[in-house]
């Protein structure tokens, strides 16, 4: 009788009992997992749920506190990064570990033996994002990339490494849905390769089409082991949160007044690798949701710095707001005028991570109500810190937590929160939910329509089509610096926009004519 393989190979990976506390929180607690060889393996969890704080442990920038770590079935215990690197562990982080004054290639090559040649390394760099289409130039600058651009360097990062194990983190969140099938197509055939995958996701329908099996965690704790193709979204949703997965619903109904108006917004590069702006142009009225859609780094992220005042460079008369020119007024005016701002970097531009979740409010808080005769009310920022923990869930220890001690999607809830309570009159936001969990997803979704439905105008800029379309009343795809005609959602479809997103579109007498015939 023959013996099969997987009889008597180890498993690449086996995790026993890994335990791991921080002051506020145990975030592994028994954590048991076995990844095989060949096997895509999903670990599915809330924000917070400590999947993040795992991944570091077994690519060593965390140490457990207790548990052991296999790896082909020795005992190994893994001091540093590089010592994941020397076994065959390769990484993608959802918080980028990237220097902003280095170049690409000189990132990459921090994590390769000394002595590397920089000319050959160059030519490597570009043949994997020749093959994966990931569009990355590797002389730029990271400071000048957006945070989609960045994870395509920790991407391309990872496989240059060859890696026997790739754990990935919300790796398609900046990939077009043409880009996601190659990427799919790519990893099923490192795994037919013997290659390992860790795969982190909060989009359940990849997890269904890619992975072999599913590690559920809920508050620190494995509540569960699953093969997914067998699940469905609803049942792995319930798994994971514990609950049926709360309903976004989108009613009709018509928009009021142009509150922002963009007409040929056109300003140069600001530095040689940003993408200039070319004839932009769209409206957005007070109660509506314009969706953008695009692959990161074809002009939003210069966009979003002219909208909000951050970059006053664009002609006066190119921005309107109610009618008023603010093309070079700077941001403060335009935030005393009912204007609200969620960037897509939470750290850094949403939040400084060493202040408090109350003193973080004053960055966008800075009328009457907090500020009063020059002096700061601490107790009413307080107050407004801790009602939008309770009206957001944010699972934080209090007001006074550091910004920086919290997970991503935790961190990105209270943000919304804080722009959200504002009820401003047009609120800019980028990437929403861009590495948060369904649950959590679904509820910023549920408060953008609630706000949208009170009045609000919302630029929604987004590389999750699924999100776009549940939303979004009107979609305009942004492309090497220009903008589409609009479209209302009813006529758009997922190929249609995908196609636009290459920046070939018809020209708006022909989308006037297809949505008159539909």
């Amino acid at each position: 009788m023959g013996i099969h393989l997987d009889e008597i190979m180890p498993p690449r990976l086996a995790l026993s009992n890994i335990c791991k506390s921080y002051p506020a929180v145990r975030a592994n607690d028994q954590i048991s997992l076995a990844v095989q060889p060949g096997e895509i393996h999903a670990v599915l969890g809330e924000n917070g749920a400590g999947k993040s704080t795992l991944m570091k442990i077994i690519y060593g920038v965390v140490r457990p506190d207790s548990g052991a770590m296999q790896w082909d079935g020795q005992t190994v215990q893994v001091a540093n990064p590089a010592a994941a690197r020397a076994l065959g562990i390769g990484m993608v982080f959802q918080h980028f570990s990237l220097f902003d004054t280095l170049t690409v290639v000189e990132n990459i090559a921090l994590g390769l033996p000394a002595g590397t040649n920089m000319v050959d390394l160059e030519a490597r760099i570009a043949q994997t994002v020749e093959q994966y289409g990931l569009e990355l130039e590797p002389r730029r600058h990271v400071h000048t990339l957006s945070v989609g651009e960045c994870q395509r360097v920790e991407i391309v990062r990872a496989l240059l490494g060859k890696p026997r194990l790739l754990i990935l983190d919300e790796p398609t969140s900046v990939l077009t849905p043409q880009a996601v099938l190659r990427l799919f197509d790519t990893l099923r055939q490192l795994a037919s390769e013997g290659c390992s995958i860790l795969y982190i996701s909060h989009k359940l329908d990849e997890i269904r089409s890619l992975c072999h099996s599913c590690t559920v965690m809920r508050a620190g704790r494995v509540t569960g082991v699953c093969d997914p193709r067998k699940e469905t979204e609803a049942s792995l949703s319930r798994m994971m949160i514990g609950a049926e997965l709360p309903a976004v619903q989108r009613r009709a109904q018509t928009p009021g007044d142009e509150v922002l108006t963009v007409r040929g917004l056109t300003v140069p590069r600001s530095h040689p690798f940003a993408t200039p702006l070319d004839d932009v142009s769209f409206s957005i009225r007070s109660g509506e949701i314009l969706g953008i859609a695009g692959v990161s780094g074809n002009g939003q992220q210069e966009l979003m710095a002219l909208l909000s005042g951050e970059d006053t460079r664009g002609a006066s008369q190119s921005t309107l707001l109610d009618g008023k020119a603010i093309g070079q007024r700077p941001a403060a005016w335009r935030r005393a005028r009912g204007l609200a701002f969620v960037p897509e970097e939470r750290l850094g531009r949403g939040a400084v991570p060493e202040m408090s979740l109350a003193q973080n409010i004053l960055l966008s808080h800075q009328g009457p109500e907090t500020v009063r005769s020059g002096f700061v009310r601490q107790g009413a920022v307080v107050r407004l810190a801790t009602q939008i923990i309770a009206h957001f869930h944010v699972k934080a220890p209090g007001p006074h937590a550091p910004a920086g001690s919290l997970s991503g999607g935790n961190l990105q809830k209270y943000i919304v929160g804080r722009e959200v309570i504002r009820h401003p009159k047009l609120l800019l936001i980028a990437q929403p939910t861009w590495g948060v969990d369904v649950g959590a997803a679904a509820q910023i979704r549920g408060e953008l329509l609630a706000l949208r439905d009170a009045g609000c105008a919302i630029l929604l800029i987004s590389e999750e089509l699924d999100e776009l379309f549940e939303i979004s009343d009107r979609l305009v795809v942004m492309a090497k610096g220009r903008t589409s005609p609009s479209i209302d959602i009813a006529q758009a479809t997922r190929e249609q926009i995908g196609q636009w997103m290459s920046g070939l579109w018809p020209q708006s007498a022909q989308i006037d004519a297809e949505v008159a015939c539909a």
